[in-house]
């Protein structure tokens, strides 16, 4: 007896999982920068008087006093997100259509720059937040703690201040 290459097909894509979607589920999610408000760092040290001031030092924290690199706590800058070219913000703003064929880095999507308790969501969790986009969590925040909980980056503090503190459905991808 033999097996229809289609139900074979169904029959692998309902074991693997790739049928089934995952429910939104609700988290406060705060928009953040790399400012020193946000991120708790300070231009010069008192130690040289604040003469020093092309130096930026952690104010806050188990690292407070130490040079602040800027990087996140998996060792990657922090990005905002870009939708890229084929992407459904092409269809929704078409007059960005030109600026994206002429720049051709813009052709790329990127994953913003999320914060979360890594116990529960691992550095690498792909998440969807409706009105900022894809994300990973690539940094972990003082303030965040628990399952209900994380951070967005914003590339100005303006931004991160419009976005404030939302509770919104966000779908945990992987």
């Amino acid at each position: 007896m033999r097996t229809s290459p289609i139900i074979l097909l169904l029959l692998i894509l309902l074991i693997s999982g790739c049928s089934a979607t995952r429910p939104a589920v609700p988290i406060e999610v705060t928009g953040y920068c790399d400012c020193g408000q946000c991120c708790g760092w300070e231009r010069g040290s008192w130690k040289f008087l604040k003469l020093d001031i092309w130096n930026r030092y952690n104010t806050t924290g188990s690292q407070k006093g130490q040079d602040y690199s800027g990087l996140t706590a998996s060792g990657t800058d922090p990005h905002v997100p870009r939708p890229g070219l084929i992407s459904r913000d092409t269809i929704q703003h078409p007059w960005m259509l030109p600026v994206r064929l002429a720049l051709p880095w813009l052709w790329l999507s990127r994953d913003g720059t999320l914060a979360a308790d890594t116990r529960y969501y691992p550095f690498g969790t792909r998440m969807y937040i409706p009105g900022y986009g894809y994300g990973i969590v690539e940094d972990r925040g003082s303030a965040i703690k628990g399952i209900g909980r994380i951070d967005a980056y914003y590339g100005s503090h303006q931004k991160a201040l419009n976005w404030g503190r939302q509770k919104v459905k966000v779908r945990v991808l992987n």
